[in-house]
């Protein structure tokens, strides 16, 4: 989810496994947990202006003690390598383009940002670097289901299933969010759809995240708007383009969808053993 066009930043839920519904993370965090939190946040704000590594490192080893203060140390280190291996996918496309992008930033109960030196050329490039996170992300849970069914432990069950939730959340198909990139090279009319499902889901589980991100995305808006009006062929996408990001999209969220109903009743099954 970029939040301008030199940041690209990613949504961190967490998931109810019972229920299998999107939660905010931070609400089931203690009053100790949240006095943590700020300043926690401020120290990532300083790491942020490092180079190299070394900041990257270092918000990945604020975010796990975050989370293992919440969630327990092992599920913390499991989240901040999915996160990762997200927003990896979105750095490896950029490089292939030849846009020079940052190790992943962590942010505790907020997700990971990367730094981009460049906005996408065309409408192409930029679905292509939105689904980038997603297909490695599902990649990364399909890891964590390797794992579960080699070692039969609840917590890769548990991070698999976080994986494909957090990967299809992604894919909703609104702005700034990965779907959202990625359609604008099919048709701009499913941002619509978007909308409304974004609406969906703030009235059945209200949450400040949501609200964010639909402020974020009036924002994204606005900044299409004029980026249409100054180059109307940015998203003029030949059909063989957007028959292979629909394929690639619509694939993606077939399959994650599906593995989240298969995944759902196994959770239970777990939980109540």
């Amino acid at each position: 989810m970029r939040l301008d066009p030199d940041q690209v930043i990613e949504a961190d839920f967490r998931v109810n496994p019972g229920t299998g519904i999107i939660e905010e993370a931070p609400r089931r965090a203690s009053s100790r947990i949240r006095r943590w939190l700020a300043p926690l946040v401020a120290i990532v704000g300083i790491l942020s202006k490092g180079k190299g590594l070394l900041a990257p490192m270092a918000s990945a080893l604020v975010s796990v003690a975050a989370y293992a203060l919440a969630f327990g140390w092992q599920f913390a280190i499991g989240l901040v390598a999915l996160l990762f291996v997200h927003e990896m996918g979105h750095v490896l496309v950029l490089r292939r383009f030849g846009v020079r992008a940052t190790a992943p930033i962590f942010i505790p109960f907020l997700g990971a940002v990367i730094g981009m030196r460049q906005l996408p050329r065309d409408a192409v490039m930029e679905a292509k670097v939105g689904l980038g996170g997603p297909v490695l992300g599902s990649l990364g849970a399909l890891a964590a289901w390797g794992m579960y069914l080699a070692s039969g432990h609840g917590l890769w069950l548990v991070l698999t299933y976080l994986g494909v939730v957090l990967n299809l959340f992604n894919l909703l198909p609104i702005p700034p969010l990965d779907g959202g990139r990625a359609v604008a090279a099919i048709s701009r009319w499913f941002w619509l759809l978007g909308l409304v499902g974004l609406g969906v889901l703030m009235f059945r589980m209200p949450s400040p995240v949501f609200i964010l991100i639909g402020v974020f995305a009036a924002g994204e808006l606005i900044t299409i708007w004029r980026r249409t009006q100054a180059d109307p062929a940015y998203y003029r996408v030949p059909l063989a383009q957007r028959a292979v990001v629909s394929a690639v999209y619509f694939g993606l969220a077939v399959a994650l969808g599906a593995a989240m109903l298969h995944l759902t009743p196994l959770l239970s099954a777990v939980r109540s053993v």
